[in-house]
């Protein structure tokens, strides 16, 4: 039995995989990764794989960056845990302070927490109780989208709205307001920024009273499939919600720290929202770590005397761990050294340009790019937009087929994901687009 072999029989008899149907795992051709350099993941058998996903949308700066990997090796020296309850840290405060600085103005206040999954239930909780605090208890309702994915804790599940994850769960979850998710493709109206705009102000209309908040992933849902909103809905949204009094939750887990160009998706549109959800690349993809920003009105509405129970009661173990937060300042200190996001570019430009040849192949019905997040949906047929059965995996197929260039890749569905770290090289992202559009040809079009 090779090592990699052994590795995998324990696996096998051991190891639940998230999101995996285990009953077939050895089937799918695992592989076990042992090391990683730069964008570059490497297994037990010596085999150098391009981590077109990020390591699943986290790594930013790249594996093994010298000064992330240097930052945590001098706070090990320090020290390597400490509560944030009754006392604090020198690195959680100073991570509190440079996320203060980056984030839209006003979002002066940092709760530190785990996984994207807790930031936004941390957010939904806050928004919940702050209008308990400011007086108006009826308001206890959420918005959120169609096909909305926020994390798998019963909190972020409730606002998310993916039947494929979360309709098991149903009986477990609060009921949540639900609007169409105004993705073009597959619209079924004339207009999804106008109408989907009118939908909203239509239930802020009549149901203000009652919400405490719109969560929404800003510019590119996610899991959803790489769903695009159109120019102009954000900021439509964020004023919407000003003007009725409900609070805009952004949930920025996967569009942070520089996936869509700008360091946060709601920069492109100049919105601010009231509470702000961050994780996966705050530590460069090194450490589980995230943050739920929010403003100083929100924020007040907490305080009072001990008598009269306004604390927030809600806390992790691992609250502002200091490896982690010796992790995600270097990490913001590189977007500054190394200029990353002037750097991403000419990346743009080149993956841009893969994408336009790959759009043109057959089965291929969708291909949608913001900044380093691309969906490419393939279907059944192009005219009427039929998709490719759930049961055949398509999308799977087509990943499995770019490993023969070297390339990892994941799929959603029928929609093959490329996120790459925002260290990727021009001759990179030839080789992610190149690998893409032969195994797209190889599995759909010469099959």
């Amino acid at each position: 039995m090779t090592p990699t072999s052994h590795l995998l029989a324990l696996d096998s008899a051991h190891v639940w995989h998230p999101f995996t149907q285990m009953q077939g795992w050895r089937d799918d051709y695992p592989l076990v990764i042992e090391r990683a350099a730069g964008n570059w993941l490497i297994d037990t058998e010596g085999r150098r794989w391009l981590d077109g996903i990020s390591s699943l949308w986290v790594t930013v700066h790249g594996h093994r960056k010298q000064a992330i990997d240097d930052a945590i090796r001098t706070q090990l020296d320090k020290v390597a845990h400490c509560t944030l309850l009754g006392q604090a840290s020198v690195p959680s405060i100073e991570l509190a302070a440079k996320l203060a600085g980056v984030a839209p103005k006003g979002l002066t206040r940092v709760f530190y927490s785990d996984s994207g999954s807790t930031s936004v239930e941390i957010a939904v909780k806050m928004a919940y109780q702050y209008w308990q605090l400011a007086g108006r208890p009826r308001k206890q309702k959420f918005v959120a989208l169609k096909e909305a994915y926020h994390g798998d804790t019963i909190g972020s599940v409730s606002v998310g709205g993916m039947d494929l994850f979360h309709e098991r769960f149903r009986h477990l979850l609060f009921p949540v307001e639900r609007v169409a998710t105004p993705h073009a493709y597959r619209w079924q109206g004339l207009s999804p920024l106008e109408e989907s705009l009118a939908e909203i102000a239509a239930l802020f209309e009549a149901r203000a009273d009652e919400l405490a908040g719109f969560v929404v992933e800003p510019l590119v849902q996610g899991a959803a499939g790489m769903l695009l909103q159109p120019k102009g809905w954000l900021a439509g949204v964020a004023a919407l919600c000003r003007k009725h009094d409900v609070l805009l939750i952004c949930d920025e887990v996967a569009t942070g720290f520089g996936r869509t160009g700008t360091m946060f998706a709601v920069e492109q549109e100049q919105v601010t929202p009231d509470l702000l959800c961050l994780a996966k690349g705050l530590t460069g993809g090194y450490l589980p770590l995230a943050a739920t920003l929010t403003s100083d009105r929100v924020y007040g509405a907490f305080l009072g005397r001990f008598d009269e129970l306004k604390t927030f009661f809600h806390g992790h173990t691992y609250t502002g761990n200091p490896l982690a937060c010796a992790a995600a300042l270097a990490n913001l200190e590189l977007f500054q050294t190394e200029q990353t996001l002037a750097r991403m570019k000419p990346v743009e430009a080149v993956l841009a340009e893969g994408l336009a040849q790959i759009a043109a192949l057959p089965h291929v019905g969708d291909v949608r790019r913001r900044g380093f997040m691309v969906g490419v949906e393939l279907v059944k047929d192009v005219a009427t937009k039929e998709e490719f059965p759930f049961a055949e995996r398509v999308g799977f197929q087509v990943c499995l087929a770019a490993r023969k260039h070297g390339v990892l890749l994941r799929p959603l569905g029928n929609v093959v994901v490329l996120m790459p770290p925002l260290s990727l090289t021009v001759d990179e992202a030839r080789l992610l687009t190149d690998s893409l559009a032969d195994a797209i040809s190889r599995t759909l079009v010469r099959g």
